[in-house]
């Protein structure tokens, strides 16, 4: 019988770490560079969305469509350039701000990256709906999920912090195309 994993912080309240949140609004303010935000973020825990999908339905005797079957999944991003990228939340407000029917998983930022390489995704898009959008692609993608999986010493020497920080400085300046809603 399959087992339910516990959370990595039992009595979470799904707020956002004082850390994370300093260095978001460091960023948004221009104080802090991609790097920092990063760093905060390595050691957070983070709400990953998961939504239900209704995969059939059917009449009911009182003559409504109602649920048959459904599923749940993780939803995608897909930004205007037509890359895809996993969403992700610092806390349970951003992920309401975004999409109030979607339910929070905890996953440490390292885990989240892993899954998002794993999914041939380009990013990680952290609080699409506010307050501070954050975006981890590129070589801090999979520097970080190389970390998670232990294959850090597979990326070579191409990745280094002030390569990984000289990259990320250039998108910054760039507007994403991520809408504010999901796809399943």
């Amino acid at each position: 019988m399959p087992s339910i994993p516990q959370p990595l912080v039992p009595d979470d309240d799904g707020s956002v770490a004082a850390s994370v949140s300093s260095a978001l609004a460091a960023f948004a303010a221009g104080t802090a560079q991609t790097g920092e935000v990063v760093a905060a973020l390595s050691g957070a825990r983070l709400l990953v969305p998961v939504v239900a999908l209704l995969k059939e339905s059917e009449v009911g005797a009182h003559g409504l469509r109602q649920e048959k079957e459904s599923e749940m999944a993780l939803p995608k991003l897909v930004g205007a350039d037509g890359r895809e990228a996993v969403p992700a939340f610092t806390g349970v407000e951003s992920l309401r701000l975004w999409r109030p029917d979607a339910r929070p998983i905890q996953a440490t930022t390292l885990q989240v990256c892993q899954a998002a390489v794993q999914e041939n995704a380009a990013a990680v898009v952290v609080d699409v709906a506010g307050p501070v959008p954050f975006v981890i692609e590129g070589a801090f993608l999979r520097a970080l999920a190389a970390v998670e999986s232990g294959t850090l010493d597979r990326l070579g020497p191409d990745v280094t912090v002030a390569r990984m920080e000289q990259a990320a400085e250039a998108p910054r300046r760039r507007r994403f195309g991520w809408p504010s809603r999901g796809r399943g």
